[in-house]
């Protein structure tokens, strides 16, 4: 006679294993979906019953199992296993499938200490009865199983000591939209909460991480990069490890700008000591960075800038490669290397560039983002002086040594300063560009700080979303959606709470966005056009001239309401300039597509009203917030079809948007012949972007004699993308010749139609009607 088996539940009663209940639950999570199997994940379970097996173990073996089936033969498995740990986050967060009413949730949460107490302080429960009647938990079934990952490691609130999660994600969406709108005109801001609830749960407009896991806690630190430069001074070098480790600590990217440190040797008060040089002070940069983990949402990361012609670039330059010892390397941060106009000129002529100490030569580091033709002079006053330290190195070697470096680690960035200052919102005679950010795509003016609470000194802080392009039917669709992000993103900047005076000044004055992109790729798949043929030009062009065009407008029609920002004057814009008027002609040279909105009424507006933003735009990599949004990342091609995405809390597999219809029409990034395309499309969108654009290079040395990438093609790409006006360069990607987690394709298969969020709800109904209590399907 066989044993009665019994299971334990979260609760830590005992009850009897049910099969049949199990067996229900993976139909339920199958419905409606494509060429998936309930019986093959039974069978792929391969669960080993015990007596006393708890729930929630047979629950993720179920979960892991539906994710391993994830493949291009069968991509609604991420679907299913979506479902699946919706069902599990619910039973954990809950203890049943239902979600409790929002104003109870609240109130609980608030109690707790883990909700922001001014939400029940600025809203009364009449205005959460009435978020309750738009919030729409079905809109979960819509997340990938990747997505669901990201939200349980990333994004939803948690103890994350225990594991314990407390709330599922549209909770998530629609308090975010609650803090973002709290001070607004009590007959306005719930149309504006719904609005906004609206366009981030349905994925039209994406969020980052800091605003994603941090508003609507006591946490009130959103901005996703900082940007912090040190003086030479011991002084200002301890005031910015001190903010490096404030910032670090709440949730922050570092970008560090160390380029005015003096080099090894310098004198020191009147020679009575010897300088050190630069790598001792990077070195404690490192460890402030690395001091703290960013709440555990994150590890602490930054990246820190240097011009070329710096005295001591030699050893910079290999501060991450692999050889030497640690006494003579810095690995743990990223570098960002300057270049401009004179340093491409002496590399095309084949010319020498002369290496200095920035202490050494008064006034040619200022000039360096000022003024290049001043740079110029000075530079060269300062080459014919002999009086003056200095080291000769042929242009060809000095650029070799970067592009060797950069392909070896993959993470020696290039920020082109002169392109971030001619083609910048900002004045570079009072306001200049002096460095970007971690991932390249913020370039913002800095001042460094004399001491810890120096109020003169200015730090710059910069809060970011993206508009997903595959979610937008129309250029049209931008306008309202334009609105919504840089209402919602202002409005955050008062909001939260700035641990570094000169870090709050430089933001109240400035009031910097930067809103970009993500889903990309499958953009140009949709529209059937491609990175590499020139075939996307015009409507990259189109787009991003929308993009930029009505992000503007509504920084101008918000300046009507609440006034510019303080400093508007030190912007380009107060002189009626625009992006059109800036950028680099040559681009015209490779897309002739006309202008298509009213600029010069934009600019008449702007001259009358102001803008409340300094920025607006600017295009990050976006690799985990994107997966929310089972959205491309960013504007990179994707590796393949199914891509595999680790992180800290594991692996998943992410299948790209409409697989089925549109398998032919992606260009995988290892198809694509060359950077040149590529680069193209970076050049067209950064002729609207007024920051800066996260973009990476790409290089399969199996495309090469003798299996390497020769130098002269990485000097070519280098030459070309500063023709285009490109402001920067983040990652030199290599393939190494594993497989890019890709089967062979399957044949073409039928387009799946999911159920209705309403069809899965009576479903559910269902499951739950047949045990005693809300949620008996998670209780398996």
């Amino acid at each position: 006679m066989n044993q009665q088996l019994f299971v334990t539940k979260r609760s830590g009663e005992r009850e009897p294993l049910n099969l049949d209940k199990i067996h229900r639950v993976i139909l339920w999570a199958a419905e409606g979906l494509h060429n998936v199997s309930a019986s093959q994940v039974e069978i792929k379970s391969h669960i080993q019953f015990y007596d006393g097996i708890k729930t929630e173990d047979i629950h993720e073996t179920i979960i892991k199992a539906a994710a391993d089936l994830i493949s291009e033969d069968a991509p609604d498995y991420q679907y299913m296993a979506a479902r699946l740990a919706i069902f599990h986050l619910r039973k954990k967060a809950f203890g049943q499938f239902e979600p409790p009413r929002l104003y109870d949730h609240v109130r609980s949460m608030v109690e707790s200490g883990r909700y922001d107490k001014h939400l029940l302080e600025d809203y009364s429960q009449a205005e959460f009865e009435e978020m309750e009647d738009f919030i729409d938990h079905w809109r979960d079934m819509n997340f990938s199983y990747a997505a669901v990952k990201q939200l349980e490691g990333k994004y939803l609130v948690q103890n994350r000591v225990s594991g314990e999660i407390y709330e599922s994600a549209q909770f998530l969406y629609v308090l975010v939209a609650a803090c973002l709108f709290a001070n607004y005109p009590k007959n306005e801001r719930m149309d504006y909460v719904r609005r906004f609830y609206d366009a981030t749960s349905t994925f039209k407009i994406s969020l980052p991480t800091p605003i994603m896991s941090g508003v609507r806690t006591p946490t009130r630190q959103f901005s996703s990069c900082v940007l912090i430069e040190t003086g030479d001074s011991l002084d200002s070098i301890n005031a910015t490890a001190s903010a490096i480790v404030k910032y670090v600590s709440q949730r922050a990217g570092i970008g560090i700008n160390a380029g005015r440190i003096r080099a090894l040797g310098s004198p020191i008060r009147n020679g009575e000591a010897f300088h050190t040089g630069c790598i001792p002070f990077y070195k404690y940069f490192q460890t402030a960075v690395k001091s703290c983990s960013q709440g555990g949402v994150r590890g602490g990361a930054a990246t820190l800038f240097y011009p070329l012609w710096h005295l001591e670039v030699e050893s910079l330059l290999v501060l991450k490669n692999n050889r030497g010892v640690e006494e003579n390397r810095v690995r743990h941060l990223d570098y960002g290397v300057q270049f401009n106009r004179l340093m491409y000129q002496r590399l095309i002529k084949d010319d020498y560039i002369t290496l200095f100490s920035p202490s050494d030569v008064p006034g040619l580091y200022d000039a360096f983002f000022q003024d290049q033709n001043e740079f110029e002079r000075l530079y060269v006053q300062y080459e014919a002086d002999d009086s003056i330290r200095k080291k000769r190195i042929k242009a060809i070697e000095l650029f070799g040594l970067f592009m060797q470096e950069r392909a070896s680690t993959g993470r020696i960035y290039l920020q082109n300063v002169d392109h971030c200052n001619t083609h910048s919102p900002f004045d570079a005679k009072v306001a200049p560009i002096k460095q970007s950010n971690l991932c390249l795509e913020i370039a913002l003016p800095t001042k460094p700080l004399a001491h810890v609470n120096d109020e003169e000194g200015e730090i710059a802080l910069c809060t970011l979303s993206a508009f997903n392009l595959g979610a937008i039917e129309s250029l049209d669709d931008l306008e309202g959606l334009a609105e919504l992000a840089v209402r919602a993103l202002d409005s955050l900047l008062d909001y939260q709470e700035y641990p570094v005076p000169a870090a709050r000044n430089a933001t109240m004055n400035r009031r910097t966005l930067g809103i970009g992109v993500i889903n990309f790729a499958y953009y140009l798949a949709k529209h059937g056009v491609r990175y590499s043929d020139g075939s996307a030009n015009g409507l990259i062009h189109k787009t991003f001239e929308a993009i930029q065009y009505y992000l503007m407008k509504a920084s101008m029609e918000l300046a009507k309401e609440k006034g510019a920002c303080p400093k508007f004057n030190e912007t380009t814009y107060s002189q009626g300039k625009m992006p059109i008027d800036t950028y680099k002609k040559d681009v015209d040279a490779i897309c002739n597509e006309p202008l298509h909105l009213d600029w010069d009424q934009l600019r008449k507006d702007i001259q009358q009203h102001g803008m409340r933003n300094s920025t607006l735009s600017a295009l990050m990599p976006s690799e985990t917030s994107s997966q929310i949004s089972n959205a491309t990342n960013g504007i990179e091609p994707p590796r393949g079809y199914v891509s595999i995405k680790a992180s800290k809390d594991g692996v998943t597999k992410q299948v790209v948007p409409d697989y089925e219809n549109l398998k032919d029409q992606y260009e995988l990034l290892w198809s694509i012949p060359n950077n040149k395309g590529y680069l193209e499309l970076v050049g067209i969108m950064q002729k609207f972007v007024d920051q800066t654009i996260s973009a990476n290079t790409n290089y399969d040395p199996g495309k090469f004699d003798a299996g390497k990438v020769p130098m002269k093609q990485l000097l070519q790409d280098l030459l070309y993308a500063y023709k285009l006006g490109v402001k920067t360069m983040y990652y030199h990607n290599t393939r190494d010749g594993a497989a890019d987690n890709q089967s062979d394709l399957a044949a073409k298969m039928a387009k799946h139609s999911p159920k209705t969020a309403e069809q899965l709800e009576q479903q559910a109904a269902v499951i739950e009607e047949d045990d005693d209590c809300a949620g008996g399907a998670c209780k398996i």
